[in-house]
């Protein structure tokens, strides 16, 4: 049997969600090291912040480096050698003992691994084996799957620190990260008809075009503020959660009911992204975590509440990615869809690098944390704002059918 027999798309598509669950839930659950880590080895919250900020930092700086990989030769090579590095970073990570080196493995190496396995680009492969029409439900079912890691991954990290020390619980989930090996193999290769698009427009012509285009420049500007958003929660919450007096488990559950929730949320914005505006739809994304985040600062702190501001969040928060890559594809087509979506993650991931960093910064500066969730409000009033000069009509060279 030819691999063009057995790689039909619900095998594709399968294989991209268990990528994009197992990667992302990995590295959504490191927030839940920050506590055992910095007590073990004497750091202060700043060294592990900036250790994972500078993770997504890297995440953001390999991502269009990979992207343009994955468009030309596949994705399935690109997550190949990414999740080799990724489980190296994070099992090196267990055994450090200075900073330097904790920069180096949960920073950098993880970063660049975490990029060359992203969830992005099992998204953009997954996309080519669907007709138009289905492109924004495919992109929503993906990343849901991301967040079903999250729900897994979280309460699974939380109880591996407790019952066998957070040092082998990294090695067991760098263990994990290298199933990915075997599942991106299942990913196709370029088509035929992408090769031959690939001459018909270079990736220096569709990244010129790319950078013209003012939808895709404010688009990246945007996405800025939603990797601060989510890179601050998903580091820090935990321990702002400790703070106030909870118990570990609140923090570890807070985390999976963001990730419980955004499964439907992910759904939800893609069958909105087929029906209605995108851009609109992301405005609303983005007004509705400022509010969000100032009822969590303005309300009484209880478990109650703060589950409750979880799973609200967490109907928004991957929510952005199906909209923002259904933009990218709607606007310019989906032949270099992973290298210009790595070009506004990258953004993304600069806003991250602040969030994780700087959430670090100021709590040991203040002891509070509350400077950034008012941060946040007002990055997310700006992001609603940003959104909306955006437009979505495909470019004259894009097909009218591959709006969706």
């Amino acid at each position: 049997m030819s691999s063009s027999q057995w790689r039909v798309p619900i095998v594709v598509i399968l294989s991209g969600c268990l990528i994009a669950a197992i990667g992302f839930g990995a590295r959504s659950a490191l927030g839940l090291f920050l506590e055992p880590m910095t007590q073990a080895r004497g750091w202060s919250r700043e060294t592990f912040a900036l250790a994972l900020a500078l993770q997504n930092l890297f995440w953001g700086l390999g991502l269009p480096i990979a992207g343009m990989l994955a468009d030309k030769l596949g994705a399935s090579r690109v997550i190949m050698a990414g999740a080799l590095v990724y489980a190296m970073g994070l099992y090196l990570m267990g055994t450090v003992e200075s900073a330097s080196m904790l920069y180096a493995s949960a920073g950098i190496l993880s970063g660049l691994g975490i990029a060359f396995s992203a969830f992005s680009l099992a998204l953009a492969a997954m996309v080519k084996v669907v007709g138009p029409e289905k492109r924004s439900i495919i992109l929503g079912l993906g990343t849901a799957a991301g967040s079903l890691g999250q729900v897994v991954f979280s309460p699974l990290s939380q109880g591996l620190i407790q019952t066998i020390g957070w040092p082998s619980a990294l090695s067991m989930l760098a263990l994990v990260v290298l199933f990915l090996i075997p599942l991106a193999f299942v990913l196709p290769s370029a088509t035929a008809q992408e090769r031959q698009s690939a001459v018909d427009q270079s990736l220096r012509v569709a990244m010129t075009e790319a950078f013209a285009h003012r939808g895709f420049v404010l688009l990246t500007i945007g996405f800025f503020v939603c990797g601060f958003h989510v890179a601050f929660i998903t580091v820090h919450f935990p321990a702002y959660l400790r703070d106030l007096g909870m118990e570990p488990a609140i923090g570890a559950w807070s985390l999976s009911l963001i990730g419980l929730f955004n499964i439907a949320g992910s759904f939800l914005a893609g069958f909105v992204g087929h029906k209605f505006s995108k851009k609109y739809a992301l405005s609303a994304i983005y007004v509705l975590r400022a509010v969000l985040i100032t009822a969590l600062m303005i309300l009484p702190k209880t478990p109650l509440v703060v589950l409750v501001f979880a799973a609200a969040m967490g109907v928004l928060w991957l929510s952005t990615v199906p909209l923002t890559t259904g933009i990218i594809a709607q606007v310019f087509g989906i032949r270099y869809m992973a290298t210009l979506f790595g070009i506004v993650f990258l953004s993304h991931q600069i806003g991250s690098f602040l969030g994780v960093w700087l959430g670090g910064v100021l709590y040991d500066a203040t002891g509070s944390y509350n400077g950034m969730w008012w941060a946040g409000v007002v990055l997310g009033l700006l992001a609603a704002a940003i959104h909306l000069p955006i437009n979505e009509k495909p470019l004259a060279r894009v097909s009218a059918p591959s709006v969706n």
